[in-house]
C-alpha cells in the first residue's frame, strides 16, 4: 500500500484520466481522423464506383 501519513490525499495530486482524456490529445485525434476517412473512402469507393 501506499505511504498516506503524510496528510496529502494521494487520489487529489493526480489528475483523473479517463475517456474523455484520451479522446483530447492530438495525436489520438488525428490518428482517429486519418482512420476514418479512410474507411470513408473505402466505402464511397465500394458504393458508388465499384
Amino acid at each position: 500500500m501506499p505511504d498516506t501519513s503524510r496528510g496529502q490525499n494521494p487520489a487529489t495530486t493526480k489528475e483523473p484520466r479517463g475517456c474523455l482524456f484520451a479522446l483530447s490529445q492530438p495525436p489520438l485525434m488525428i490518428f482517429l481522423a486519418v482512420i476514418g476517412v479512410l474507411l470513408l473512402m473505402a466505402s464511397v469507393h465500394d458504393l458508388f464506383l465499384l
